[in-house]
């Protein structure tokens, strides 16, 4: 009678030997691909056609064969590049000129309100409407800037550093006082502008600009705020040198309107001598704010520091008149399901 595990193959050791018998035995490869003997290694498994490689189910599989998949991409496009540029190279001056990039800035839908510099429509309009005084020279800018109802510490520093960007600003805090009873106290002192900045859970969110006395008020989505302790290497305080003003990319109707509120917020007259630029720049609709010092490294070259604070708006709507929120006339207000259909529509 035969034992327990005493089978053919010799328990253990005939199940090893079983095992090796089953290994593929290795086989040297020559430096053209072909085994010793005239014996082809075995390929790698092709992809069946229409394959994708999100159908395969183990996850470090598929984020593997991800990635070769990538890399073959990057050096597929390398090549091409590297291609292209010895055929460049080879025209010299019959090379054909650059392609342009698509993007979503050069691929805008047409808007009719678009400012043709020309147009004698609009010259009349800007010569008539609430900002003729100031850029006619006849009212110099005075600038309040307060908070929304019992502000935290960050809101009250971005004030503070906004006042040092903006000459002649005056930073006042509420103390439960409404926007309707501040507006003909700031009038009565002859101050042109009045730039509230609104918080929610001690974050600043929203900024009011309201041109006085006859308005027009915009209500802005505030969002990216960094104060200068928080911006990397940055340069210095500013000085209170007059700043120059960069408005770049406000080109439909309702744009310049926007621009010519942030012209009316500097005084005429910038002082070169401080070297100081505030730049609002317009790109899909979010107007991104920079304060930076520059200097003339050489004739070609400039080097730049930016000095803060730094923050991006978004209009949500602009008013006619002053701040009235309950019988106030709107010009334009942001409709998210009805405007934003297309990527490429942008209305500043």
């Amino acid at each position: 009678m035969a034992k327990v595990g005493e089978k053919s193959g010799g328990g253990k050791k005939g199940l090893k030997r079983k095992a090796a018998a089953e290994e593929p035995q290795e086989t040297a490869v020559s430096g053209d691909g072909t085994a010793e003997g005239g014996v082809q290694p075995p390929k790698a498994a092709a992809f069946p056609p229409g394959f994708s490689i999100s159908e395969i189910k183990n996850k470090q599989r598929r984020h593997l064969m991800f990635t070769r998949w990538k890399q073959q991409q990057r050096k597929e496009k390398l090549a091409a590049k590297k291609k292209l540029k010895k055929e460049r190279e080879a025209l010299g001056d019959k090379a054909p000129p650059k392609p342009i990039p698509k993007t979503i800035d050069n691929q805008r839908v047409y808007d009719e309100t678009i400012v043709d510099p020309n147009d004698e429509e609009v010259a009349y309009d800007e010569a008539t409407d609430e900002f003729a005084s100031y850029f006619n020279r006849q009212t110099s800018p005075k600038i309040l800037i307060t908070t929304s109802d019992r502000p935290h510490g960050r809101t009250v520093r971005l004030c503070e550093q906004l006042s040092t960007v903006i000459p002649n600003s005056h930073v006042y805090y509420r103390r439960g006082l409404a926007l309707k009873k501040i507006i003909p106290q700031c009038i009565s002192r002859d101050f042109t502008d009045l730039i509230v900045i609104n918080e929610d859970r001690k974050i600043p969110n929203g900024l009011i600009l309201s041109h006085l006395p006859h308005g027009p008020t915009a209500h802005f989505k505030m969002s990216s705020v960094r104060l200068r302790k928080e911006i990397k290497r940055r340069g210095k305080d500013p000085t209170e040198h007059k700043p120059e003003v960069i408005l770049n990319n406000f080109t439909t109707r309702l744009g310049h309107s926007i621009g010519r509120m942030f012209a009316s917020l500097f005084p005429h007259d910038p002082q070169f001598i401080g070297r100081q630029v505030a730049t609002f720049h317009n790109q899909r609709d979010y107007i991104f704010f920079r304060f930076h010092r520059y200097i003339f490294k050489s004739e070609k070259k400039v080097g730049i520091q930016e000095l803060g604070p730094r923050f991006t708006l978004k209009l949500r709507s602009l008013q006619k008149g002053t701040f009235d929120s309950k019988y106030g006339e709107y010009e334009w207000v942001h409709k998210p399901r009805e405007m934003d259909t297309s990527r490429r529509k942008f209305h500043l």
